[in-house]
């Protein structure tokens, strides 16, 4: 299966971060957390304390097959400051590995014009922020090696998208089925 590493920053938003963490879990992939704050603790978005595998600095990426942001206002902020991690996603794209972000996060991609040329989405009001990209009002857009998110509400489909991208088509279908996972509005 797939190693994922997923990048947390104080400020990230829970349901974003935890949901491909869950879903790419269930279905065999090795999928590890770490922190860019220094420290395994981090405080999400609205005040949920989690525990990263590791920090940023102890662990070697080499072996990395896909690379994901979630967002969150504060965490995406704190995401795009630190140079060791966008350093690092420039490799890894550089290399034709897949990224992937989610609602405030692809703004790190247009920053770093990963989007550039390609149909990306992003939280709503943030599309300027995909520089060069067409904008798609979608809650989940793969375009080559990268997959974008809307928000907290495509949490599930940007997390299904991946699980497809690095397993198949049938075994995201099957967890879809097993999760129980519909499209229904409650409002």
């Amino acid at each position: 299966m797939a190693k994922v590493y997923s990048f947390f920053a104080d400020g990230f938003e829970e349901v974003e971060a935890l949901t491909p963490v869950d879903l790419l879990r269930r279905t065999g992939n090795e999928v590890v957390t770490v922190s860019i704050m220094g420290r395994t603790q981090i405080h999400g978005s609205h005040g949920i304390l989690i525990e990263a595998d590791r920090c940023f600095e102890e662990t070697a990426f080499d072996d990395g097959d896909l690379f994901i942001l979630p967002g969150g206002g504060e965490g995406t902020q704190n995401l795009a400051a630190y140079k060791p991690l966008t350093d690092l996603l420039k490799k890894v794209y550089g290399e034709g590995k897949r990224v992937a972000a989610i609602c405030a996060a692809p703004s790190i991609f247009g920053t770093l014009g990963f989007v550039s040329g390609k149909n990306a989405t992003v939280y709503p009001g943030m599309e300027a922020t995909l520089t060069g990209a067409t904008a798609l009002d979608q809650p989940v857009v793969t375009d080559g090696n990268v997959t974008t998110g809307h928000g907290p509400g495509a949490a599930f489909d940007f997390s299904l998208e991946l699980v497809r991208l690095l397993n198949g088509d049938s075994v995201a279908a099957k967890l879809k089925e097993q999760t129980v996972f519909q499209h229904h509005s409650v409002v």
